[in-house]
């Protein structure tokens, strides 16, 4: 773990370094703000729930993650630095994990801004503290299944605009997939068990259950092992390449 702990360090500080950080950060407060204080209405809905806000957190993520996650492994690679970085006296499995580690942290800070929100709605009503609390959580591990899946994509090529957009296609996909007019449509198409595979595959409804207040242990073990999946082909990945 020393060397995870190294690795998530340099990473961490890293993000801060330069103002990049600073204007992901605003822009992720400014467009929460304005989906769930002007798009959604919060006023005229005369209820103290930040339900909106997160059921807008998927597509939020949908844009900015794949900005934050494409330069993991695209940037090192073209820059040179991830011969560098692998030369250190840790293994490539730490590496993986503390870039990613970094990065999940990151967007932990964001969504710990976003605590913000949850005390206005207090201050303005009695909302559910239970839901409110179990949305964060499902948002902070949909956020890793995220950024694992853009990490892997990340490793793949040097070209951080082309991880960009493959990160974007495919988890529009599978967000896509679980909206109820799409999975409807699905369900008509496809054969039972394969549409409700598909359907359970998708973030957007893993993350649904958990922002109802459910927290299903198998919504959280989806998660972590989507996570888990993705770091260990990323590992596998930056492995053959650097035996390459």
């Amino acid at each position: 773990m020393n060397g995870t702990l190294v690795v998530f360090r340099r990473e961490f500080a890293a993000y801060f370094s330069t103002p990049l950080a600073y204007v992901f950060l605003a822009f992720f407060l400014v467009l929460t703000g304005i989906y769930q204080w002007a798009f959604m209405g919060f006023y005229n809905a005369d209820q103290a729930s930040l339900q909106s806000l997160f059921s807008g957190l998927p597509w939020l993520f949908l844009a900015l993650i794949p900005a934050l996650g494409m330069r993991l492994w695209s940037e090192e690679r073209h820059s040179g630095t991830i011969e560098l970085l692998l030369t250190l006296p840790i293994s490539v499995a730490q590496a993986v994990l503390g870039k990613f580690l970094a990065a999940w942290a990151f967007v932990g800070v964001a969504l710990g801004l976003l605590v913000s929100e949850w005390v206005t709605v207090t201050y303005l009503g009695e909302p559910d503290h239970g839901v409110i609390a179990a949305s964060f959580m499902g948002a902070f591990l949909m956020a890793g299944a995220f950024l694992a899946f853009a990490a892997l994509v990340s490793s793949l090529t040097k070209n951080q605009v082309l991880a960009f957009v493959v990160t974007l296609v495919l988890l529009l996909v599978n967000l896509t997939v679980g909206f109820p007019g799409v999975a409807d449509w699905l369900g008509a198409v496809l054969p039972s068990t394969l549409h409700q595979a598909i359907k359970d595959s998708s973030f957007l409804v893993r993350f649904d259950a958990i922002s109802r207040g459910v927290l299903d242990l198998r919504d959280v073990l989806f998660f972590l092992s989507a996570m888990a999946l993705c770091l260990f082909a990323n590992a596998t990945v930056v492995d053959l390449r650097k035996g390459a």
